[in-house]
């Protein structure tokens, strides 16, 4: 989807934008004069994608998908400079930006947005746009699976929210909260829907469209956490017996021909989209380097992984204590703000450090070169014993490789602040519905069928297959750890599950999180400025805020 749909979103913009000042009809874009056509539809598509990967791209000061890596069982916050999920109490707050940007992002520009498709595609107006009802439909589908996407996020993030089905002609202030259930009900059906109507596959040229896979992918979920479990078990069915995704078992790519495995083929930049020749891949996010649209207008413009996972490693000093290293493309300019915890790091693997894929070097960096020329120990491995004096918190630490990727062009023009690349982002894979459908295994109470589901992803890993008596629920977050760190927002994992507060108790780093989280912190608080401006119906706030 990259040029063409980026190229669509930007020309609407700039059509706004462009009018001649002095005319005196200016052409003004809304729904009643866009949703007019085909092409119209197909804008309001455009601004559904780039409005959901600003989900991973959108910037205050932390990302705010990082906001839903950092303060879990698996990843710290290791930048000194923000308080972000550190202690519990004294951040996540109903003035908390994190908690707001959320907010808006899904009822001030998702779902007014995807609620547009649905009401003007269905008036009886617009009927003559469409040569057939499977065309009008296909349409809806993508607006409704942005629509579920967003309703299940906010179930997974603050519990009960209110359900917005609909587009509005003025200001609303009576809004209510629906139960939590009753918001998974909501995304259930529409997921259903979708999966009805969408394509099985889309053309190399819209890469990135949502598919089938990628509405029964999130129906599985919306299933689990609706204790439907046999449904969840037939949706991620459909997928996995579908025979248009396989794990990848062999090299492949760009790449393949050096130094690497198969794991770590999954994220190299331009291999991300199946016509790379990547089977597993079903919902990526499209950046695309210097191309209008291609890359976020917020911040420096890429993807910002790279520069939030990799430690502030020039800050480390050689034995001399002069600077020891330097920025390097191959590593970006971290910041050290995602620091995968110990448990991840070392207790994980304990089992198979030596034959777990994910645990090799291409996947998981734990050796660092001095490559400041200036040092006397320039290309001289960093080790412990030099850096017993250092922050190893932030400054050095290792690396969850898969985020690396190539600079995008802002990067290479700031050097100072490169970081960010043109890499594609994984939302959903095959690996990842495995173990989907291993939790509902588990759930039905047949651990068999979740061990054969778990091993599926750990036999492409070389891992030690898992024996049916040793799956719990603790035993798949930790494959999903394993397999998924980095990809998946895995504080809306551990809420789904019900996990959070009795992971991050056992398994952060820092006393200061492990004490301060709160039974109540299972969610976010509901915004206080949501709550201000709902004026005629009184919104609840959740207990404990």
């Amino acid at each position: 989807m990259k040029t063409t749909l980026y190229t669509l979103f930007i020309t609407w913009i700039f059509l706004s934008c462009n009018n001649d000042l002095l005319r005196e009809d200016p052409l003004i874009l809304n729904s009643d004069n866009v949703l007019v056509s085909k092409q119209g539809f197909q804008n309001y598509i455009t601004a559904l994608h780039y409005g959901a990967r600003d989900e991973l791209v959108k910037y205050d000061y932390l990302p705010w998908y990082m906001n839903l890596q950092v303060g879990t069982d698996v990843i710290n916050n290791g930048e000194k400079a923000t308080p972000n999920f550190k202690n519990w109490e004294t951040f996540l707050t109903p003035v908390a930006a994190c908690v707001e940007r959320y907010w808006h992002w899904a009822y001030a520009d998702m779902l007014p947005r995807a609620n547009a498709v649905i009401v003007y595609a269905n008036k009886v107006e617009n009927e003559g746009i469409w040569d057939n009802e499977a065309e009008k439909n296909a349409v809806i589908a993508e607006a409704k699976f942005f629509r579920a996407y967003v309703h299940n996020l906010l179930a997974n993030l603050y519990g009960g929210v209110p359900i917005v089905d609909t587009i509005f002609s003025g200001p609303k202030v009576d809004f209510v909260r629906n139960s939590r259930k009753e918001v998974y009900e909501f995304a259930k059906e529409d997921l259903e829907f979708a999966t009805q109507w969408l394509p099985p596959t889309v053309s190399k040229e819209n890469e990135g469209r949502i598919v089938k896979a990628a509405a029964d992918h999130l129906l599985t979920e919306v299933y689990l956490s609706l204790e439907q479990y046999d449904q969840a078990i037939e949706s991620a069915s459909r997928i996995i017996n579908s025979g248009l995704y396989k794990l990848m078992t062999e090299r492949f790519g760009v790449d393949a021909d050096k130094s690497g495995d198969v794991f770590s083929d999954l994220f190299k930049t331009g291999n991300h989209n199946r016509s790379s020749g990547n089977m597993e891949s079903i919902y990526v996010w499209q950046f695309e380097d210097q191309i209008p649209g291609g890359y976020s207008t917020t911040f420096q413009g890429g993807n910002p992984t790279l520069r939030y996972w990799v430690p502030f490693y020039v800050n480390v000093k050689d034995p001399d204590g002069k600077p020891g290293m330097i920025v390097a493309d191959s590593l970006g300019r971290g910041v050290g703000l995602c620091r995968p915890t110990n448990y991840f790091l070392y207790d994980l693997w304990k089992d198979n450090w030596d034959n777990d894929m994910r645990n090799s070097s291409y996947n998981i960096r734990r050796t660092y070169y001095y490559n400041n020329p200036a040092s006397a120990y320039f290309g001289q491995q960093v080790k412990k014993e030099h850096i017993q004096n250092q922050d190893t918190f932030q400054m050095i630490y290792p690396t969850i490789r898969k985020v690396e990727g190539k600079i995008g062009w802002l990067g290479r023009d700031n050097p100072v602040r490169a970081g960010l690349t043109s890499s594609d982002f994984i939302v959903y894979r095959l690996a990842e519905t495995y173990l989907l459908r291993a939790e509902a295994y588990l759930k039905k109470g047949d651990l068999l069928s979740a061990a054969a589901d778990i091993n599926q992803v750990r036999v492409r890993a070389h891992a030690k297959p898992v024996e049916p008596g040793e799956v719990d629920l603790d035993y798949i977050l930790d494959e999903r750890a394993r397999e998924l760190i980095a990809e998946e927002p895995r504080h809306r994992t551990l809420v789904r599950t019900g996990k959070l507060v009795e992971r991050v108790r056992k398994h952060a780093m820092l006393d200061e999180t492990r004490t301060t989280i709160q039974d109540h912190h299972e969610f976010w608080p509901i915004p206080q400025v949501a709550i201000d401006a709902n004026i005629g119906a009184k919104l609840e706030q959740n207990p404990g805020y």
